[in-house]
């Protein structure tokens, strides 16, 4: 498991991609990445970049700070 800031970006990733009727395939070929990694970064496993954080939003069609977790 990894940081709570890591755990709760893919919880949200995981929400909003769901939330999308998108399957974890489809958000890993528009992001070029392996679905397994996906899988990873949904589960707070590994750390994603900034690049990585607004990628995913545009695909998702939300706000990277719906993404980024407010841990306040």
């Amino acid at each position: 498991m990894g940081s709570p800031v890591c755990v709760a970006f893919g919880q949200n990733l995981r929400a909003i991609r769901k939330s999308k009727g998108l399957s974890q395939e489809r958000l890993a070929y528009e992001a070029g990445i392996d679905r397994s990694y996906v899988g990873k970064i949904e589960r707070g496993e590994v750390n994603v970049t900034i690049e990585k954080i607004y990628m995913f939003a545009n695909f998702l069609e939300c706000s990277p700070k719906e993404l980024v977790p407010d841990l306040q």
